[in-house]
């Protein structure tokens, strides 16, 4: 027997002998590439025209758009199908149908979201020439456009698939979103490099957030005892959190109209219209005012 053999029956012998991470004579699971391939067309269903290397014609906007659609349901309804397929035996191949009319459907409205977060980004960066821009160039919308898309699914409880989206758009972007996350409209992430926003997290409106912030659970030593349970932070509206923030814990709320400065690691919950900042090495809290102003000092960031 030449080596070649050797190794090859030394594999075949790690398949017997290490079990958990084989999936032989098992279902078919969804492929990474017809996920990978739905996310981009998704991207070009959500931004007619900017994801395409030629223009499209208004003329042809329907015919396109119907082609698209159709696509997506076809392949989207085979992953959803391989699936759904493992706790259920059977093809479920109606709900899968059912589960990806129901998304589709949701497309206008997921749409109208990502328009105030290209709006938020817009009023919220100086370095911002034009909402193309911002389409074309910005990590963070593909994120969360992708995030979006995704969380309708979660919401309908179907297994992996929304998860491998999310985790599709993190390698491309850095910027790690799980699909669980609620996250309301106006959401804008600057630069975004290194941003991780836990599943049980919750983000109101017109919030922003600077690269490399952490929203993640206190502890996850319980392991699985803890799925389902509120693990991550509340961020209520109007919130800023600078650079290489981490926030920590489900029972975590960050007041609307909030301000927390750079590097601040931070495990309770913050009452509203705060400053939130270390000084010389001291974590510093002050109150805002109504009108969103710190006494005593120039705080407008």
């Amino acid at each position: 027997m030449d080596t070649l053999d050797k190794i090859i029956d030394s594999v075949l012998e790690s398949y017997c002998l290490t079990g958990g991470i084989n999936n032989i004579d098992g279902s078919n699971l969804p492929s990474k590439r017809a996920i990978a391939t739905i996310c981009e067309d998704l991207l070009q269903l959500l931004f007619p025209g900017f994801h395409d290397e030629e223009p499209i014609h208004s003329k042809h906007l329907r015919r396109v758009t119907a082609h698209r659609v159709q696509s997506i349901d076809t392949r989207l309804h085979e992953e959803v199908c391989k699936s759904l397929r493992r706790t259920e035996p059977e093809c479920p191949d109606a709900k899968a149908a059912e589960f990806v009319r129901q998304f589709l459907s949701t497309l206008p409205h997921i749409r109208a979201m990502l328009l105030t977060d290209v709006e938020a980004a817009f009023q919220g960066d100086p370095a911002a020439a034009n909402f193309d821009e911002i389409i074309l160039a910005y990590p963070y919308l593909e994120a969360i456009a992708i995030q979006r898309c995704a969380h309708m699914l979660y919401c309908h409880a179907i297994p992996l698939i929304p998860r491998m989206m999310t985790e599709w758009a993190h390698s491309r972007t850095g910027i790690d979103i799980h699909p669980g996350a609620h996250i309301h409209k106006h959401f804008f992430i600057d630069h975004g490099t290194g941003v991780v926003i836990g599943e049980t997290s919750v983000i109101g409106e017109h919030v922003k957030l600077y690269q490399g912030v952490s929203l993640i659970a206190r502890s996850l030593k319980g392991g699985q005892q803890l799925k389902g349970k509120k693990r991550h932070p509340q961020i209520e509206d109007n919130v800023t959190i600078y650079a290489g923030t981490t926030i920590m814990g489900g029972d975590t709320v960050i007041g609307a109209g909030t301000t927390i400065g750079a590097n601040v690691f931070l495990t309770h919950s913050v009452e509203p219209r705060s400053l939130v900042f270390y000084e010389e090495k001291r974590l510093t809290i002050l109150a805002k005012n109504q009108d969103g102003q710190v006494p005593g000092g120039d705080w407008e960031i």
